[in-house]
């Protein structure tokens, strides 16, 4: 007598949209917020550059800020917030296609964040 096993019946792999994974990973409140800011990062050369800009989203674990600099995923920047003074290293994790009007929105994620470094309460 031989016994059958049946075997599971596969479940379909739920496929999620990007939007919907991004959501999953966010940490920490937003708030629409134009921090003064600036950014540093040495080129291969050793040049280093520093660029002036204003945040669009802040939260305690980092920004949204835009630049009409070209920079690569994972890139390591120095990110100072200019009203409190207060400078954290930061890594891009995040960069939306061109844009019509030049440059790109960056998700720019604080390395080792202050809950404070904005002076904000978020």
């Amino acid at each position: 007598m031989s016994v059958q096993t049946k075997e599971p019946k596969k479940q379909p792999r739920q496929v999620k949209l990007p939007e919907a994974r991004y959501k999953e990973k966010r940490r920490g409140h937003r708030m629409n917020s134009q921090v003064p800011v600036r950014l540093e990062w040495d080129l291969q050369t050793g040049k280093r550059i520093k660029v002036e800009a204003h945040t669009r989203v802040v939260n305690p674990y980092g920004c949204m800020v835009v630049l009409e600099h070209d920079l690569p995923l994972e890139h390591r920047v120095a990110l100072t917030n200019v009203a409190m003074n207060a400078s954290n290293a930061a890594v891009i994790v995040w960069k939306s296609d061109e844009r019509p009007e030049a440059g790109w929105e960056y998700g720019v994620e604080l390395v080792a964040p202050a809950m404070d470094f904005w002076g904000l309460e978020l």
